[in-house]
């Protein structure tokens, strides 16, 4: 039995859409990248950098998903592409178990449900918006 290749996976799908969601990727990780390097969170402290990218990713991928319809280029170039790239849940984790190991329980509490609940609230916030 052979291994597929990225040919073969990707056969079936529109070229032109992954092309979107790899521009927006890059473009949302680049972003990221750029806000953690010039706003690096010091230990122990709240990680703005990755709560802002992360609560703008949702409330921008509530928007884009009601707002654009799903036979828009638009749509996965924004929303599974630049979302994708500049939201990061890995970070999430690895800053939640960064602050356990220095047994700032509180605050790795605190972290998480901020943000699944602002996350949360600002896609509602940004499908709502869209509806307008």
């Amino acid at each position: 039995m052979s291994c597929p290749t990225i040919l073969t996976l990707v056969r079936g799908y529109d070229g032109r859409e992954l092309l979107a969601v790899f521009v927006g990727g890059a473009l949302g990780t680049v972003a990221r990248a750029a806000i953690e390097t010039l706003v690096a969170p010091e230990p122990g402290h709240w990680p703005w950098p990755t709560f802002a990218v992360n609560i703008v990713g949702a409330f921008v991928l509530g928007y884009v998903a009601t707002r654009l319809p799903e036979d828009s280029y638009r749509r996965p170039l924004l929303g599974t592409g630049l979302c994708g790239g500049l939201t990061t849940f890995s970070t999430m984790q690895v800053e939640m178990l960064r602050m356990i190991e220095r047994e700032h329980f509180g605050l790795a509490v605190g972290y998480a449900a901020a943000s699944v609940i602002a996350g949360l609230g600002v896609a509602w916030l940004g499908s709502r918006w869209a509806r307008r």
